[in-house]
């Protein structure tokens, strides 16, 4: 009688263990609960705030001082590139604020790839593959498409360029210093300008692999998924910019 109650025992649940379960389970329910709601009250503020300066209801917002951004570029991610509707209705709208010079860059090379498309919906743009120095026209909006090949390739030539410079030719250089590698990129054709301002669209808050040597000192912002992209963002995103005094590290 006695070994059978102890067996009974022995098999009985333990309650503690189970009740700490409920109570961590509830716990990350609750937090996760906790940030969906202020994730989704952000977004419901920055969407209200996107369309009070759309209608131009906020001061502040109506005169954005568009030169300054010399040159834009906008990162996005290559899943998101696809969205061929979004992408032009992006471009349009940096158009109607009065952006000059855009570059387009997403990894994976499909802007690039889509160009024909993008010159077909776009007529009034003039577009650059990446490699060449064409003149910018002050009229219209210069669009330049780039992906991560391009990077590459660019790092490539400049270092047989500098190989054949230096060591080929037996002259003395100590080392190489970032202004022979400038040098370099213009001699083979890939001097375009440094951007002023990156945007990002896609979930990674990065350059993608964007060509290191053009974002030296360049304002980064992330601006969330392509298709929640919003005219009154952009305005606020380069208000933003044109209003903080640069210092390039001095």
């Amino acid at each position: 009688m006695n070994r059978r109650c102890l067996n009974l025992g022995g098999r009985m649940p333990k309650r503690g263990s189970s009740f700490g379960g409920i109570a961590l389970s509830l716990l990350w329910h609750t937090m996760h609960l906790i940030v969906s709601v202020w994730y989704f009250v952000l977004g419901l503020i920055t969407s209200v705030e996107s369309f009070l300066i759309h209608r131009g209801l906020l001061k502040r917002y109506r005169d954005v001082d568009v030169s300054k951004v010399k040159y834009l570029a906008v990162v996005i991610d290559s899943d998101e590139a696809f969205q061929t509707c979004n992408v032009l209705g992006l471009v349009r709208c940096l158009a109607a604020i009065g952006v000059k010079n855009v570059c387009l860059y997403d990894a994976k090379g499909v802007l690039k790839n889509r160009r024909d498309a993008l010159e077909s919906s776009l007529r009034s743009e003039t577009l650059s593959n990446g490699n060449t120095n064409d003149t910018m026209d002050e009229k219209k909006m210069h669009l330049e498409l780039v992906s991560f090949s391009d990077g590459k390739l660019a790092i490539a030539k400049a270092a047989n360029h500098l190989t054949k410079l230096y060591f080929d030719a037996h002259t003395e250089k100590q080392k190489l210093t970032e202004p022979d590698l400038t040098d370099a990129l213009k001699a083979i054709g890939y001097g375009k300008p440094d951007p002023d301002l990156m945007l990002v669209y896609g979930p990674a808050r990065c350059n993608m692999g964007f060509p290191a040597w053009r974002i030296r000192y360049t304002e980064i912002v992330h601006m969330g998924p392509l298709k929640s992209m919003k005219f009154g963002g952009l305005i606020k995103a380069i208000h933003k910019f044109t209003s903080v005094q640069q210092n390039y590290g001095k």
